[in-house]
């Protein structure tokens, strides 16, 4: 598993597509028993080179009830973004993730985790991957349906705060999906 991680972490595959150039940000290790599968970095994240080093970080662990040392202890969450490289800007936000890192790397890094008991699958990048027969459903359907998916998946919004609106619009969101959240993290960690 080091191995495969230093190998992503020296990756420079699409160098020449990458604005600030290749910074892989991955984190994940063989006992990892959540992982949580997000978009790409922001530039904080690309900077800082840790994950989930931003507000949306700050949303994710606050949903997830978890305290930073928890949240960056890799035996309890893989930490795996669609693209491990902050892809630049675009019209609306950060360009979506390159697909060169699925390509080169996903396969192999998910089949060394064994030990994964929940995959929280973070925006609408992550879940055409790895719900594929959702790519055509709309977010909030996507997330109301989340039981479907339960236990071993969770499709959830990007908790980043272009997203409050969405929150405020679906107030379901944490009255509901968020407490089993909690409670399943919780059981997971201590297991």
């Amino acid at each position: 598993m080091q191995e495969l991680l230093n190998n992503i972490k020296q990756c420079t595959t699409c160098k020449d597509h990458l604005p600030l150039g290749p910074n892989p940000v991955v984190s994940a290790h063989k006992n990892s028993k959540i992982v949580i599968i997000g978009q790409a970095p922001g530039t904080k994240v690309h900077a800082s080179g840790i994950p989930w080093d931003d507000a949306s970080g700050k949303q994710l662990r606050t949903w997830l009830n978890v305290t930073d040392q928890q949240f960056y202890n890799p035996e309890h969450f893989a930490i795996i973004p669609m693209g491990f490289c902050y892809p630049g800007k675009g019209k609306s936000g950060d360009l979506p993730p390159r697909k060169e890192c699925a390509i080169a790397w996903r396969e192999k890094l998910l089949a060394q985790l064994n030990n994964i008991q929940l995959t929280i699958v973070l925006g609408k990048y992550a879940q055409a991957y790895h719900l594929p027969q959702t790519k055509k459903q709309p977010l909030t359907e996507l997330v109301k349906s989340w039981r479907d998916y339960w236990p071993s998946h969770l499709p959830l919004p990007h908790p980043s705060p272009r997203n409050n609106i969405w929150l405020k619009k679906n107030p379901w969101f944490e009255q509901q999906v968020l407490p089993e959240l909690g409670t399943k993290v919780r059981s997971i960690l201590k297991g």
